[in-house]
């Protein structure tokens, strides 16, 4: 018997005690227990119910999934075939799968294969709705419903920050799906995500919403993603993500995964997110943002302390476009963004989606706390140029400083930056000072080092050693400054606390 066996029959004799020893304790006296006071309690209502049947919602949905499939490099030339067939036999087994002979003036070897992935019908007369990724440099694409139907599908237009794409069929009297409200959605409620997982065509599974607004990565910070844990795997990609009353709220886009297989975290687009991109793509065939142009970070607890703000809401300024429509607003490196149009903004990453869904020239009403103040700012909003993050060359620190400065509060010493070195960061005549040796442990830990640039000490601009010197002469040991640096291209704050003596 194992030890969970004997532990189980034990459990049993001790619930099922012989008569004869009933017998015996009844004889005895009862032992005297202390009396304690009665606690009424009504019963908790019940909040769930029961497990849902999803079989009538997959009989009503299904008909308007589809199977996505992207071939890349299906063109090729006549040469490039002759090529690879020369190409003896041992040899060719060692190139990767899909592997293509370069054709006449290509620089290097091809990758050519398929992309398969899901897809649902959002109108009769054939527009589908699936992943940019799914189809990002298809030379051909092909849609087959379930019905077993097999057509050629246009892509209408596509979007990499959005990861949606719009295919067009020819065919009309198509079954289509219901887009629900993805705004409603609250975690713990049930979705159904329905699609072709590894191939498995039509393939059902089941979750919750595990949280809302998530920012899965910064390659796509203006979607606000669904997290759920909906069993979700290579070829899902594209399909929908449904709602008990069987309307699409969200594209299942990725997975969270060490294995590249699912691992109980899933994402999926919003379906209002998504919808707004289709029709533009229909109009445009591209999908156009609003922007502020400023760099946003976390309010973190040093930052809370380090500019005396009430909590850690709201996304701090770390650095604003020149030109931008938030420069042009007086928005700064230090402003708090607390709310848009009074919808409040409790995290920096909830910013870009709330921006980026807006249309270009639209005026918008920022909340910003400026020096322990509210404020409204207004601002209109300008087109988002995806290419406006570059990052600069940062000068070289010098072994030695041409011109040493005292050790100051936060042991640190800087020399000035001369006007090639302002020029390559593309700062403005007379901004900034460079870090040339760190000396505290503090400064150091907080992730100061030689190279960086000061470029503010809390909103005050800093533009020699003498000008930080001055800024930092009020600070006590324990207090916490804020610095604005500049580090290879991105700007943000560092909070570095005064050492005590």
């Amino acid at each position: 018997m194992t030890p969970h066996a004997r532990n189980g029959l034990l459990a049993v004799l001790m619930l099922t005690t012989p008569l004869a020893a009933c017998a015996q304790q009844a004889e005895a006296p009862a032992p005297v227990a202390a009396s304690a006071p009665a606690v009424a309690q009504s019963a908790a209502p019940q909040l769930v119910t029961g497990l849902p049947d999803f079989t009538q919602l997959v009989e009503q949905v299904g008909p308007g999934v589809v199977n996505v499939e992207a071939t890349v490099g299906s063109r090729r030339s006549a040469q490039a075939s002759e090529e690879e067939a020369d190409i003896p036999e041992i040899f060719r087994r060692m190139l990767p799968p899909g592997f293509q002979m370069p054709g006449p003036g290509q620089q290097g070897p091809q990758r050519r294969g398929t992309s398969m992935g899901s897809g649902f019908i959002i109108s009769a007369d054939g527009y589908v709705l699936t992943n940019h990724h799914v189809v990002d440099g298809a030379d051909e694409v092909k849609v087959t419903l379930p019905d077993r139907r097999e057509l050629t599908a246009k892509v209408v237009g596509s979007d990499q920050q959005y990861d949606v794409a719009l295919l067009k069929v020819e065919a009309k009297g198509l079954p289509t799906v219901r887009i629900g409200n993805s705004a409603a959605l609250k975690p713990g409620q049930w979705v159904v995500a329905i699609g072709s997982p590894l191939g498995l065509d039509h393939s059902v599974t089941a979750g919750i919403v595990s949280a809302v607004g998530r920012s899965a990565s910064p390659e796509q910070r203006y979607v606000p993603f669904i997290q759920t844990d909906v069993a979700i795997n290579q070829g899902n990609s594209g399909g929908p993500l449904l709602n008990t009353r069987g309307e699409v709220v969200g594209i299942n886009s990725q997975i969270f995964s060490v294995s590249g297989g699912y691992m109980g975290i899933s994402f999926a687009i919003p379906i209002d997110l998504a919808m707004g991109a289709v029709e533009q793509l229909k109009s445009t065939g591209r999908v156009s943002r609003g922007q502020l142009g400023v760099q946003v970070g976390a309010v973190t607890s040093d930052a809370v302390k380090g500019f005396g703000l009430p909590d850690n809401r709201g996304a701090l300024v770390n650095d604003v476009v020149s030109g931008s429509p938030a420069e042009k607003a007086g928005i700064g490196p230090g402003d708090v963004i607390r709310s848009v149009n009074g919808r409040p903004i409790n995290d920096s990453s909830e910013l870009p989606p709330v921006i980026g869904a807006m249309a270009p020239g639209t005026k918008v009403t920022l909340g910003l706390l400026r020096d322990g103040k509210s404020r409204d700012v207004a601002v209109t909003l300008s087109e988002l140029d995806e290419g406006e993050t570059a990052a600069r060359a940062l000068p070289a620190a010098p072994d030695t400083p041409a011109a040493p400065a005292g050790r100051n509060v936060l042991g640190i010493q800087t020399q000035p930056l001369d006007a090639d070195s302002r020029k390559r960061l593309g700062l403005e005549s007379g901004d900034g000072v460079l870090v040339s040796r760190v000396e505290s442990a503090a400064a150091r830990e907080a992730g100061l080092s030689p190279g960086m640039v000061i470029l503010q000490v809390g909103r005050n601009k800093v533009n020699s050693p003498a000008a930080l010197d001055r800024e930092l002469a009020a600070a006590k040991p324990g207090d916490t400054v804020m610095l604005l640096v500049r580090s290879r291209g991105v700007t943000r704050f560092v909070a570095v606390t005064v050492e005590k003596d």
